[in-house]
């Protein structure tokens, strides 16, 4: 009798405090792009500039019970930047930057999930960016607030890994990292 006591009492624990394996499952999709934010930041001239990509599409499947299966893409119009000014966000239109005529989108596109516990998550995936794919590995924490996960992440990008500022612009005026944050917000399903 006194064995069964232990599991019991672990049991009702279990129970009374709500974590029940899988109590706390959730799953995500539908990206909502208005409530989501895309921004930058690099060093130009020892200066901090900071930005943002406007216009994106995200599509999400996450279940927390199994984030190993888990897909995610986001697909970036790049004519969308806005980097602070009229100037810079014509210039990075041009061919040594994004080449927006050529290449008006970039994506990442989802290989796989790592849990890491306490809700945060490794993705690794495929970035594309001026017709160039390379593997990326995005540290991300997901919060949930009243139905709804909020996905925040964040990884360095070398911008010479994709030619981007090629030419003239290629010393250090810009900085070769440049910081992406992102917040990807999307409904419990």
């Amino acid at each position: 009798m006194s064995s069964r006591f232990p599991r019991f009492t672990a049991w009702v624990a279990i129970v009374a405090f709500g974590v029940l394996p899988g109590a706390e499952a959730a799953e995500y999709a539908d990206v909502n792009p208005t409530a989501s934010t895309i921004s930058f930041t690099y060093n130009q001239m020892g200066s901090r500039v900071y930005g943002t990509f406007r216009k994106f599409e995200g599509v999400l499947d996450f279940d927390t019970r199994y984030p190993e299966a888990a897909h995610a893409k986001l697909t970036i119009d790049l004519d969308s930047i806005d980097a602070g000014s009229e100037d810079a966000n014509a210039e990075l239109q041009k061919p040594a930057w994004f080449d927006t005529a050529s290449y008006p989108v970039a994506t990442f596109e989802s290989t796989r999930f790592k849990d890491l516990g306490n809700n945060r998550y490794q993705i690794t995936g495929n970035l594309t960016l001026r017709g160039m794919t390379r593997e990326v590995a995005v540290p991300v924490m997901l919060k949930s607030e009243r139905a709804i996960g909020i996905f925040d992440g964040e990884l360095v990008l070398e911008r010479s890994d994709f030619k981007i500022g090629d030419g003239e612009w290629a010393d250090s005026v810009v900085s070769n990292e440049i910081n992406i944050r992102f917040r990807v917000v999307a409904p419990e399903q």
